[in-house]
Formats: C-alpha cells, sequence, structure tokens
C-alpha cells in the first residue's frame, strides 16, 4: 500500500511524531541536545493571587525565544510588561542565555520590545486585518 494524505483538526499523535522528528534534525544539524533545550514562565499575581500577567519562554543552546507576553488590561500601565519582560531576561541569563528573539504581530507591542533593546530582523506580512508579524532579537549583556 502506498502512503496517503490525511487532513483533518489537530492530531496529538501526529505532533509528538514531528516534534521528535524535527528534534532530532536539529540536534544533529547544530550539535546540540535535548539537555541544551528548557521551558520557563514568570507570572505576576494582584494582592488576591489572581494572574496580572505572565511569560511563557524556551531556550536552547543559548538562545532564548519568548512565545507569550500578555498583561490583563486594567494593568497595562503599571509597568508589569517591562517587569516580566526583565525577570525573563535575567533567567535566561541564569540558564546560559545571551541573545533572545521575539515576535509581535504590529497591533501588539513591537515597540515595547524596540524600547527594552530589540531590533527588527523580519517581518511576516499578510497577517489579518492587514498587519505583520515583527520579528526581533537582542544580544544580553552579562
Amino acid at each position: 500500500m502506498s502512503p496517503r494524505l490525511i487532513t483533518g483538526d489537530r492530531d496529538p499523535e501526529l505532533i509528538g511524531i514531528l516534534d521528535a522528528g524535527l528534534d532530532a534534525y536539529n540536534f544533529a544539524a547544530t550539535g546540540t541536545t535535548a539537555a541544551d533545550q528548557s521551558h520557563f514562565s514568570v507570572k505576576a499575581l494582584d494582592d488576591a493571587e489572581e494572574i496580572v500577567g505572565g511569560l511563557a519562554a524556551w531556550t536552547w543552546a543559548g538562545l532564548c525565544g519568548i512565545s507569550m507576553l500578555w498583561v490583563r488590561e486594567d494593568s497595562r500601565r503599571d509597568g508589569w510588561g517591562s517587569k516580566l519582560l526583565s525577570a525573563a531576561e535575567a533567567e535566561a541569563r541564569r540558564r546560559g542565555c545571551d541573545r533572545v528573539t521575539v515576535s509581535s504581530f504590529t497591533f501588539q507591542a513591537p515597540g515595547f520590545y524596540q524600547r527594552h533593546g530589540y531590533v527588527e530582523t523580519g517581518r511576516t506580512l499578510g497577517i489579518p486585518g492587514g498587519h505583520e508579524d515583527v520579528h526581533m532579537f537582542k544580544k544580553l549583556s552579562s
């Protein structure tokens, strides 16, 4: 029987196989191993222990990638984004990273990251509503 194509909804089994296959390929190409990658998060809680905001990130052989950063609407002008980003950069350094990457849609916060020393490295066009995804990079000082 020859291979066939099946299109469907999100397939957790397939995602696991893709992750493992790409990890093996990427590790071989970069001389790294699974031990060189990890994930971490930073969260801010208010006095009622409710989440004010948070950040999710990954590290891989000296590179930190910020996956998500969000601050709830009623706290967005209180500096929480900067505090979360600063804490993440400190954690990245602690984990041996010397550089960080992030992307932000043009309607989100590219200016925020640029004010924190991130430089634009490219854009993905075609985001709904006529927007773009701005890719940014920052070298971390020791």
